[in-house]
């Protein structure tokens, strides 16, 4: 019986199309490794967003072929997607080139490949793959619930709209169907990720449907916590903080992609809103719900940014009061307005300007956190004796560290929290 692994590379989304993969590949009698050291077929699943990306998606697929099993590679994903055209004769390494649209394939793609046929089969970025089979990791409480794919905006230094075409709502029932599946399955969390999950229905629906979609999922019997990533602060409209403020199972966490605060950064980026208005997105949000969580990530030394837009932007940090942070260099990427522009920055002052906004954060998180210490809150097990709470979403928030605690994984704990641990992670103890 062939056996067939899949690697992932990049974010949250490209996760869940790995699950999908899994999820067809289930249903043939093929049988489903981790370790790529013992495939017959591995399957790379990659992100192209920007050049480390790719560099460690090659990278990766150059370490498969120096493998001793040698297995067939199949290259899926973003850098398929984008590039297949040039990958094809360059990389023949590659038994396959697929893109997402083709992942419904997959099973008479491997048994091609492994006649020792070289398939290529990416379909145009605005075919969608919806209902397809789930596979997800045994036991993992939490899970990413993708509600739409692509993107409409604009934004001068991405990709993604070359990538993965123009935003397409996903159908509410077909949400559904999935969130009801995985809850079947013991997850307790769903994360609702899409280039931009404020945005969602309007293609689909003529209006704006993210309230009633969480509405909708918060009805869903063994499903605890409902979590927001991805929000654009000009389309929080009210509706959504109302419910937001009143649903319990949504919990009070946003990711605000605010990328910069100066407005002139900001119009060369091609971003709508300013840093005022993000204040007041900010503050709207903490009128309705004060114990609310917010994340936001920002680009720093995009091209014509100067000293002064720098400065407002850690004046901003410290007006917003976030409490997680996260930051990238900017990236020149191939076909994009921002890899012409003027004014680029050079890679040192990029790097210092990166260090001293992680640096500038780090007393605004710690403050958050050090808020919550003495308070009890309920943590969500997802690993032997840490967890998060409704106020670190997975993977790039803080953890709790529970001490002297022997409940399962997957298990909701009530802990009082002791002490903040360094910056970003707390430890307590559980009640």
């Amino acid at each position: 019986m062939p056996k067939v692994a899949v690697i992932t590379l990049g974010c949250a989304k490209n996760q869940v199309e790995s699950e999908y993969m899994l999820g067809v590949l289930e249903k043939i009698h093929l049988e489903l490794v981790d370790d790529p050291r013992l495939a017959d077929v591995v399957i790379v699943n990659t992100c192209s967003f920007i050049t480390a990306a790719r560099e460690e998606a090659l990278a990766t697929i150059m370490e498969l072929t120096q493998t001793a099993n040698r297995p067939r590679i199949i290259v899926a994903g973003c850098l398929a997607q984008q590039y297949a055209a040039e990958l094809w004769p360059e990389l023949p390494e590659a038994a396959a080139l697929i893109g997402p649209g083709a992942t419904a394939r997959l099973p008479e793609i491997i048994k091609r490949v492994l006649r020792g046929e070289r398939v290529l089969d990416v379909p145009g970025p605005q075919v969608r793959a919806w209902g397809l089979p789930r596979l997800t990791a045994g036991g993992q409480p939490s899970a990413y619930l993708k509600i739409a794919e692509g993107c409409d905006n604009c934004c001068t230094y991405c990709t993604i709209p070359a990538i993965k075409g123009p935003y397409a709502s996903r159908p509410v029932e077909d949400i559904l169907v999935e969130g009801r599946s995985l809850a079947g399955r013991g997850v307790k969390e769903l994360v609702l990720v899409a280039q931009d999950t404020t945005a969602y229905g309007l293609d689909y629906y003529g209006a704006y449907r993210l309230p009633e979609l969480l509405r909708r999922l918060a009805r869903i019997d063994g499903i605890e916590w409902l979590r927001l990533l991805y929000a654009y602060p000009t389309r929080i409209t009210p509706e959504l903080i109302e419910v937001m403020a009143t649903e319990p199972k949504v919990v009070p966490y946003l990711d605000l992609p605010l990328q910069h605060a100066s407005e002139g950064v900001l119009r060369r980026m091609g971003r709508p809103g300013t840093g005022t208005a993000g204040l007041q997105a900010i503050e709207r949000l903490r009128q309705a719900m004060p114990e609310i969580a917010l994340r936001s990530t920002f680009i720093v030394g995009f091209p014509g940014e100067v000293e002064g837009d720098f400065q407002f932007l850690l004046d901003f940090l410290v007006a917003a009061r976030l409490d997680w942070v996260g930051a990238f260099k900017f990236s020149p990427e191939p076909g994009t307005g921002a890899a012409e522009l003027p004014g680029q920055v050079p890679e040192e002052i990029k790097a210092e300007r990166y260090q001293r906004l992680m640096l500038h954060q780090q007393p605004i998180t710690r403050a958050a956190n050090e808020d919550w210490v003495g308070r009890e809150v309920l943590v969500l097990k997802e690993k032997p004796g840490a967890g998060r709470s409704f106020r670190q979403a997975p993977e790039v928030d803080g953890l709790i560290f529970m001490q002297n605690d022997a409940t399962p994984v997957g298990t909701m704990v009530r802990v009082k929290l002791t002490r903040v641990h360094q910056v970003y992670d707390l430890i307590g103890e559980p009640v």
